[in-house]
């Protein structure tokens, strides 16, 4: 096994530790979430834990469960190793979850915890949606962790190196690769982002080759795949996310695809994801400039002169509107709670 510095360890996180070092429990790092119990690395092992009915009483909403990267402090001297808490977090990429049956009401999915990377996966095999991606960056940003773009499957490609370049516009200062785990294209870039200790999460649609690509980053067959049909496009074959250690020392999480990718709270990610708008807003004339047909608008002028295409202002403005209404429906919520006495949570 490896030592807990090769899973991210370091001395804050041993800081954070020694409240429960002192009760005799021990560090361990989720690496696969089941349904009711999770796989656990410790410095002596995986160990298959369960969270006791107290943990979930104190937690304010699912959100504040273990997931995939949290670093959780455990017993491990029963037969039923308990997770008894889990330390605060870094970084955590969170999406609205998908609509459940018999609920309307918005709750947050946290995807991955304390990850340092955030690769943002699309096939070359299919046409690259500029407005997925700009989704997908907005909350890989307000995540804190450092989004890189990774267009798969390049060998399927004539002329990656042109695609990425068009990707790159949509990025920003956000690195964009072109890869393929068939000819190793762009696979040294993406280890140039998993140094020892680093943690990586790939992110994007079923059937984009993530696993393939944890695969090939760790040497072996470690995740299931499926062979791509005629026309390029991929099968969705992983069901969990998983914690993968990688030979060079990096750990990278491989995720399930997402069908949906609905924002949960991220002005400031949004700010980040579409910089270029935000630093033309900081140019117009008046500071509470609706960009509509104030003089002085800087937004509409490059609306006007081709320097900033309809498509992306369209995009900006409609996750705006989806921000709002997610903040206006947790504030009801808040509201709602308050009239009847109960304490707020604003994720559950």
């Amino acid at each position: 096994m490896p030592e807990l510095a090769t899973l991210g360890w370091d001395e804050a996180w041993d800081t954070a530790f020694e409240p429960y070092r002192a009760g005799g429990l021990v560090p361990g790092r989720v690496s696969v979430q089941h349904r009711g119990e999770w796989d656990v690395v410790t410095e002596d092992g995986e160990v298959r834990a369960r969270v006791p009915g107290r943990l979930r009483h104190v937690a304010s909403s699912r959100a504040d469960l273990p997931v995939v990267g949290d670093w959780v402090a455990l017993t491990i001297a029963s037969q039923r190793p308990e997770i008894r808490a889990v330390l605060p977090r870094r970084t955590q990429f969170s999406r609205r979850a998908a609509h459940e049956p018999g609920s309307q009401a918005a709750r947050e999915q946290v995807v991955a915890a304390n990850v340092d990377v955030v690769f943002v996966t699309a096939p070359l095999s299919d046409d690259v949606n500029a407005r997925v991606l700009e989704r997908y960056l907005t909350l890989a940003w307000e995540s804190g962790a450092q989004p890189v773009i990774v267009l798969t499957k390049a060998d399927l490609e004539p002329d990656p190196a042109a695609v990425a370049a068009e990707v790159e516009a949509i990025g920003g200062a956000v690195p964009v690769h072109a890869v393929s785990s068939v000819s190793g294209l762009g696979l040294d870039a993406v280890r140039s982002h998993l140094p020892p200790g680093v943690t990586g999460a790939l992110l994007g649609p079923s059937g984009a080759g993530k696993s393939t690509l944890v695969n090939t980053l760790a040497g072996e067959e470690l995740l299931a795949t499926a062979a791509v049909r005629e026309d390029g496009s991929g099968r969705h074959t992983t069901t969990r996310r998983e914690l993968v250690v990688l030979p060079e020392g990096g750990l990278v999480v491989d995720n399930p695809g997402m069908r949906e990718v609905h924002l949960w709270l991220a002005d400031e990610g949004l700010e980040d994801a579409f910089d270029d708008i935000a630093e033309l807003a900081g140019g117009c004339k008046f500071s509470d400039c609706r960009h509509e047909s104030e003089p002085g608008c800087a937004v509409q002028a490059a609306l006007a002169d081709g320097s900033l295409a309809p498509a992306r202002w369209q995009s900006y403005r409609d996750l705006q509107r989806e921000l709002a209404q997610l903040e206006e429906s947790l504030a009801r919520r808040e509201r709602s709670r308050a009239r009847r006495g109960r304490p707020g949570a604003g994720s559950s």
